[in-house]
This record gives structure tokens, C-alpha cells and sequence, in this order.
């Protein structure tokens, strides 16, 4: 792949993920993402 096209893709990428990054920002994602990270860790450890 030509180094444009590939920088070219890289850039749309690096686009969508950040467009999806606010649209869950804006939806109140952000407190669910957590508090599944927190119980994912807690497992982890043997606490939860």
C-alpha cells in the first residue's frame, strides 16, 4: 500500500474512532464504562 493511501486510511480511521469516542460521551456512556471496568478489576483481584 502507498504510504498516502495508508496515512490517507490511518487519518479516517483515527476520525470514526474519535466521532464514536463523543457520540458515547454525549449518550452518558461514560459512567457504564466504568463502573464495568471497576467489576471487571474487582474480579480480577478475587475481591469482587
Amino acid at each position: 500500500m502507498k504510504h498516502g493511501k495508508k496515512a490517507a486510511l490511518q487519518a479516517l480511521l483515527l476520525a470514526i474512532g474519535v466521532t464514536f469516542l463523543c457520540l458515547g460521551a454525549l449518550r452518558g456512556e461514560t459512567a457504564t464504562v466504568l463502573s464495568k471496568a471497576i467489576k471487571l478489576c474487582l474480579e480480577c483481584v478475587g475481591i469482587g
